[in-house]
């Protein structure tokens, strides 16, 4: 699974990025700070199993506090995309080319309005970040619908003389987005085109088939980020208006980062995704690190919650994804050979099975299933068992 986070420049892309995965990323506030794109570990918060044994856990990845897993998701932060970048404009085409194989986007937005189309600053709440949802949405469908066009005419007539049919032959021109023969398959049938006829699709068709395989396979989240800005709580409740097909999550990512940084210098205790903090000794804190921390509390975590910037992850990965996460475990043991307890936590795509997840422990294990046994309630299960959140399962092989 890849996480791609997608902006247009200065819009804060790689402040948020630094603050899911504390990364060493450039952060400047001029246009393409980012060229190259920047990789990097986030982490998903789950519900961690050792609350359901009364133990505690020793993760090998990704850690745990009071109960709350965080598990590692790999994420990828492309430079900003300006208009026209699947016409190669701001090296667009580079870019999106990044993003193929990303299996959700967020798309990092200033909501205050502070940061023109070009990345530019402006002042606060005179530029409608309206544009930008709409911009990126018009450059993504259009660098689909490039790669379906491409040979198009050809392509279409080779399929009616050959008699075959346009799903398989679609899956290989669009494989590069990770684009699967049942995905095709639905929204073809959505759109009620004749598979074998391709030929009959009309330009407005291309463009519906463009759209609908973007909505199913790059699912989108918006992060609103710059809320802590004067205003940009209105534009937020306008654009959730504007656009309710839209995730909107406000955020502020220079507030998740200044609390993630206090706090891996042991300024204050800070639970990713939390609405509160806790100072560990005032006396060692600044004035101006008081001023901080007393800003983010009042600003942002009273009055959204939490940063936002956990919950767009969250969100991203098992609201969009549908992701479930699986813990390997024993009946009579939670402990790896090490003495690790509960030291596996797995993402595993929706509708995955015991087989599923014995092969994605390992191929040997998955080669040599017999059955699996849900530790929870000690019952044995089958191969198709279809795994649910916070399962516990223990893999038996028969070597």
């Amino acid at each position: 699974m890849l996480v791609g986070i997608v902006g247009k420049p200065s819009c804060g892309k790689s402040t948020f990025f630094k603050a899911a995965t504390l990364a060493e990323a450039d952060i400047a506030n001029y246009p393409f700070t980012t060229i190259k794109p920047n990789h990097g570990i986030g982490y998903v918060r789950v519900e961690c199993a050792e609350k359901e044994f009364n133990v505690r856990c020793n993760p090998r990845f990704g850690y745990c506090i009071d109960g709350k897993r965080f598990v590692p998701v790999d994420m990828i932060d492309v430079a900003g995309l300006v208009p026209g970048a699947h016409k190669g404009l701001g090296r667009g085409n580079e870019f999106l080319d990044e993003l193929r194989q990303a299996d959700v986007l967020i798309h990092v937005i200033d909501i205050s309005g502070s940061v023109n189309e070009k990345g530019e600053p402006v002042d606060a709440l005179s530029y409608d970040p309206a544009n930008d949802i709409r911009f990126l949405e018009t450059e993504i469908y259009m660098w689909y619908l490039g790669i379906i066009k491409k040979g198009w005419e050809r392509f279409s007539k080779q399929i009616e003389q050959e008699k075959r049919n346009a799903v398989d032959a679609l899956e290989k021109q669009l494989t590069g987005l990770g684009v699967d023969v049942d995905t095709i398959e639905d929204v073809i049938d959505l759109l009620n085109l004749d598979k074998e006829k391709p030929t009959k699709w009309s330009e407005e068709n291309l463009r519906d088939l463009a759209v609908e395989l973007r909505k199913a396979t790059k699912p989108i989240v918006i992060a609103a980020n710059k809320i802590d800005i004067p205003g940009a709580e209105k534009n937020l409740e306008r654009l959730r208006k504007e656009f309710p097909e839209y995730l909107i999550v406000p955020c502020s990512a220079e507030s998740e980062l200044a609390l993630k940084e206090a706090a891996k210098h042991e300024l204050i205790e800070y639970i990713p995704g939390e609405s509160e903090y806790k100072i560990k000794d005032k006396s060692e804190l600044s004035e101006q690190q008081k001023k901080a921390l007393e800003f983010v509390k009042t600003n942002i975590l009273e009055r959204y919650d939490s940063t936002g910037v956990q919950q767009v992850l969250d969100d991203a990965v098992f609201r969009f994804l549908k992701y479930i996460a699986v813990f390997p475990g024993g009946v009579n043991k939670l402990e790896d050979k090490d003495g690790n307890v509960l030291p596996d936590c797995f993402l595993l795509p929706p509708d995955s099975t015991a087989l599923d997840f014995a092969y994605d422990i390992h191929s040997d294990i998955g080669d040599n299933f017999i059955k699996a046994i849900d530790v929870k309630t000690k019952m044995a299960v089958g191969k198709e068992y279809k795994l649910k959140n916070g399962d516990v399962i223990e893999i038996v092989t028969s070597k």
